[in-house]
């Protein structure tokens, strides 16, 4: 692709757990000090540095003795609740002979999902920078339970990018970038060094799982530079055992895989409907409503939606399938479940005779709407 590579003055720096912990054997304090000199480099540049960190579960296996993941929720909690405050001690303590200040962040994706909340975070981080404070982000393991989780820290970076409307993300890894194949099955395997953020060919090259020690893998990565790409953002996929591998950025060195944010930049609002990682039901469309959608960005009306599934509430999220089953936008509801099934396949005129001048006859209205079939079209 053309164009250079943008890195900016707003960097979201997040680092995998096989990283941090070499490879699960604890935290590896040696390397996390190269990688904390560097970001003090960058700060007295003059760049705002959000860093996003993994290996609190990991930590917490070592002081617990654990050489496997757990996969039950409360042992995770468990090794998550021991191992942040190593974690976090361990920066604080870098951090402090660079005379930085960092301050602990810890999410979940309540505190996303809900608007007030997204907005209380954002005030909150913009503070920080502003305080020329490092904020350290990661998951709240302790506390968050399986259906309200991120998933991992891959996507957790892409959120907090949107939400402060980053210029790069960078995402450090065990891997040199994303591969035209898998390189540990097929040696001639090339990288890809500049890549169009949201092209869909690119979560087939992306494979499958991470590491025993995280819980990510090439395909979330894929997935986190399509979702930054919203707020503009760039992305960068690298190997963070690179010697001074941000600097090396900063300077321009085209270092793994570049992600360009080629997808159309959504409005905050809009980004935020557009994060929500768990809608509450599901709306099957017609193709003629799917086709609307798609092409014109209209409010979703009764008239084109054949079913409704789920247990949702007025204001709830919720996507919009087409006939094939393909998300095509997702939105929030004007309307309880009950009340959707009584207005569904019916014209306007059927439901202002029905339900009276009063009754709002959108579905959805396009300002609570967004399209979400990036990797359809």
């Amino acid at each position: 692709m053309n164009g250079p590579r943008t890195v900016g003055h707003r960097w979201v720096v997040k680092i995998g757990s096989s990283l941090l912990t070499n490879n699960g054997l604890g935290l590896d304090s040696a390397a996390i000090a190269q990688w904390v000199q560097q970001l003090l480099v960058l700060h007295r540049a003059g760049l705002e540095l959000i860093l996003v960190s993994s290996g609190a579960v990991a930590a917490g296996m070592e002081h617990l003795g654990w050489t496997q993941r757990p996969e039950r929720l409360h042992e995770l909690q468990a090794a998550a609740s021991i191992g942040q405050a190593a974690l976090i001690q361990t920066y604080q303590d870098f951090l402090h002979k660079g005379s930085v200040v960092g301050a602990q962040v810890l999410l979940t994706h309540d505190d996303l999902r809900d608007r007030q909340r997204h907005l209380a975070a954002r005030a909150t981080l913009r503070t920080l920078l502003d305080m020329r404070v490092l904020p350290i982000i990661n998951e709240n393991d302790a506390v968050t339970s399986s259906e309200l989780r991120f998933g991992d820290n891959d996507t957790l970076a892409a959120m907090v990018s949107n939400l402060l409307e980053a210029d790069l993300l960078v995402i450090l890894t065990d891997q040199e970038g994303l591969y035209d194949a898998d390189p540990r099955r097929h040696p001639d395997a090339r990288l890809l060094t500049e890549v169009r953020a949201g092209d869909p060919a690119l979560l087939a090259m992306a494979g499958g799982a991470g590491t025993g020690v995280g819980s990510g893998g090439m395909r979330t990565k894929v997935l986190a530079a399509e979702r930054a790409a919203r707020s503009g953002t760039a992305t960068i996929v690298c190997a963070g055992r690179q010697e001074n591998v941000l600097l090396r950025l900063w300077a321009g060195e085209a270092l793994g895989t570049y992600f360009h944010p080629a997808l159309p930049k959504l409005a905050a609002r809009k980004r935020w409907l557009a994060g929500q990682l768990r809608p509450r039901g599901t709306l099957h469309l017609d193709a003629g409503a799917a086709r609307v959608l798609l092409e014109k960005g209209s409010s979703l009306l009764p008239v084109g939606v054949r079913a409704a599934e789920g247990d949702f509430r007025r204001g709830d999220l919720v996507c919009c399938l087409d006939p094939e089953g393909q998300e095509v936008a997702r939105g929030l509801i004007n309307f309880d479940l009950a009340e959707v099934r009584r207005r569904l396949g019916k014209t306007s005129d059927a439901i202002k005779a029905e339900f009276g001048n009063l009754d709002e006859p959108e579905l959805i209205h396009r300002d609570n709407l967004v399209l979400t079939a990036t990797r359809s079209q």
